[in-house]
């Protein structure tokens, strides 16, 4: 289906975007994923070349062009040669955008021009060992003692973990309340912060995600960001954002798992003819492309509807809910269509398969999604 609500500038920043990915990403993929990591210099490229944070105002070194519709080119392209490792959209459109919007302007003067360059690598630690997505279980807890804080506690699961700069540490900030809590700035080498293990994931392999600890971590008040008994509403306002972020990646994943496959099925060979001859993978092709452009066109409406601030949080579960589960089925179906060769680590459907699966889980569960969905109809 042909799509509308891209212009000359998005089309000029997609062709770009995609030739920096074809030089400077897909011919390294494989040893970064032997590392466990990706290496700062590919930070340090996507910057120079203008691909970190943009949007933010031109004091800061970006063009201040808030359109989400260069975002979700980012999460398409990413998705379409299968780069789930060098994180780009969590620095852009997941982690940066609360210290534009609840940082001081010293924060925002001291953080975002490096964020642009990329000298700076962006993590945000929410999630624990004992809590996932229930945030009023937190652990961590941060006590003002005056003039800065002290924050103790662990995290879980930190995407960039390892490489991280700057990363947004949630704590609670008040025992007796369980919503009370703040965002704190946590910068490398902090007497004591430590980081853990490189986490074996299932997927993602060239993703640092790895444990966090503090340790009676000194937080200046010049690293609190906003007010900090507010962070739980600062995450709430940032949520929707977030799943729509994920929202672009995981259809933008799905149709690109059908493209492979599309490919595959007019190359390979059963019974002595093509098997995109056979009934039953024409029908199957069939339904995956259908329910891939119907997921497009309602993403697609979302990233409108956020640009012009009038996307509701429940329409961001279901964008997030439907794409996700959406990618893993698509993804399943393909591996099956490509036969033993699907389950073959040298095909790239197979790591397609094993990368989706993290979409029905973070930034919320699809249970978590349902919930969401079912309160904001009332029920």
């Amino acid at each position: 289906m042909k799509r509308e609500l891209f212009d000359t500038e998005h089309d000029m920043f997609r062709k770009s975007f995609r030739t920096f990915l074809e030089r400077e990403v897909v011919p390294h993929r494989k040893e970064w994923e032997e590392a466990g990591i990706v290496p700062r210099d590919i930070w340090l490229k996507a910057g120079k070349n203008g691909f970190l944070v943009p949007w933010v105002d031109e004091q800061y070194g970006g063009t201040g062009v808030k359109d989400f519709r260069f975002d979700q080119i980012i999460c398409e392209e990413m998705a379409r040669v299968n780069e789930a490792g060098f994180f780009i959209p969590l620095q852009n459109s997941l982690i940066a955008p609360y210290i534009n919007e609840f940082g001081s302007e010293e924060q925002k003067t001291r953080i975002l021009p490096k964020c642009v360059t990329g000298e700076t690598i962006l993590a945000v630690a929410m999630t624990e060992p004992g809590t996932g997505s229930d945030l009023a279980g937190m652990k961590t807890t941060a006590v003002d003692k005056g003039d800065h804080f002290i924050l103790n506690g662990s995290k879980t699961f930190i995407s960039n973990g390892l490489l991280a700069d700057v990363i947004l540490v949630a704590a609670r900030t008040d025992p007796k309340n369980p919503h009370a809590m703040g965002m704190f700035i946590v910068e490398r080498d902090q007497e004591g912060f430590e980081r853990g293990r490189n986490l074996d994931k299932m997927g993602m392999k060239s993703q640092d995600t790895a444990e966090l600890f503090f340790n009676h971590v000194i937080i200046p008040k010049a690293n609190v960001l906003g007010n900090p008994t507010q962070g739980f509403m600062y995450l709430m306002k940032m949520l929707a954002q977030e799943r729509l972020t994920l929202a672009c990646g995981a259809v933008g994943g799905a149709q690109a798992a059908y493209d492979l496959t599309k490919s595959y099925i007019k190359e390979r060979k059963a019974f002595g003819k093509p098997i995109c001859k056979f009934q039953n993978t024409r029908f199957k092709m069939a339904e995956m492309k259908t329910e891939i452009d119907m997921a497009q066109v309602f993403v697609d409406r979302c990233v409108m509807d956020h640009n012009h601030g009038k996307l509701a949080g429940d329409i961001a579960c279901q964008a997030k809910l439907y794409t996700s589960e959406l990618a893993c089925r698509v993804a399943d179906e393909c591996v099956q269509l490509h036969g033993g060769y699907g389950y073959m680590m040298e095909y790239p459907i197979a790591s397609m398969y094993l990368n989706v699966r993290i979409h029905r889980i973070f930034a919320g569960t699809s249970e978590i999604m349902k919930e969401v969905i079912a309160r904001a109809d009332g029920l």
